[in-house]
């Protein structure tokens, strides 16, 4: 699933909604010119902000085509898993991953991020909770369960907030445990999106149960899923969640 997502970078980055501004200030700490590794950067949406922030942004990303997208957008960046990739001596201010920490082995992932941090250097790991309403999750479900019986995802309906606080917490506890980390965070940011229709069905194949499904078997899902949009009157509010865990190094 992991490699799935560059099947059509250019419709991800459209659909992918950007982080909150105030992530990114806390993350830089309102400083310019900070060098930042971007672990898992895909087609670079969280790279882009760094770098209107002033920051000097590395990317890394196993995909070579999410890579080559955000080259044609202005990032730098390395085609390669984090674990297998090769520092060559480089340090860094800031390393982050937004939405890509979980494809990463903490067991090389947590030491490797301190060894290329510079002393005091932060380690930011964030990304989006965000789930629609019980009437479009239940039918998108529904149709996902009945097109796909057999697949491993078949759990398409909502997930509670806990169950990705959870995670984070556990991140988090990682950090601490490592003694590499001192002083761990983690941060929240609520806000909110309107999605019509055909903003949400442009967004929804761009998720991990459905970038490898054959069209015909997607666009039945798509199709429920809008009619369940066309029932609440063509759109509806998304309540986000942006989830972080944040620690300098020791």
């Amino acid at each position: 699933m992991a490699e799935s997502f560059g099947i059509d970078a250019a419709s991800y980055d459209a659909a992918r909604p950007a982080y909150p501004a105030a992530l990114i200030e806390q993350v830089t700490g309102g400083r310019r010119g900070l060098e930042v590794l971007d672990v898992g950067c895909g087609t670079g949406i969280a790279a882009r902000q760094l770098q209107d922030a002033g920051c000097t942004v590395l990317g890394i990303d196993p995909d070579a085509r999410m890579a080559a997208y955000a080259r044609e957008n202005g990032l730098d960046v390395e085609v390669s898993t984090f674990e297998a990739w090769e520092p060559a001596g480089r340090r860094f201010d800031v390393v982050t991953a937004a939405q890509s920490w979980h494809w990463v082995d903490p067991a090389i992932g947590v030491p490797k991020v301190a060894g290329v941090l510079r002393p005091g250097g932060r380690l930011a790991i964030f990304g989006h909770v965000f789930e629609p309403p019980d009437a479009v999750a239940k039918a998108t479900a529904e149709a996902y369960r009945r097109v796909v019986p057999d697949s491993p995802f078949t759990d398409q309906g909502r997930r509670p907030l806990e169950l990705y606080q959870a995670g984070y917490a556990s991140t988090a506890r990682a950090l601490s445990d490592s003694g590499a980390f001192t002083s761990v965070e983690q941060w929240r940011f609520d806000w909110s999106r309107r999605y019509t229709r055909e903003e949400w069905l442009a967004l929804l194949p761009t998720t991990g149960g459905l970038t490898r499904l054959p069209a015909r078997q997607t666009e039945e899902i798509l199709e429920a899923a809008g009619a369940a949009i066309d029932a609440l009157g063509g759109s509806f509010l998304m309540e986000y969640v942006t989830l972080a865990v944040t620690a300098p190094r020791s």
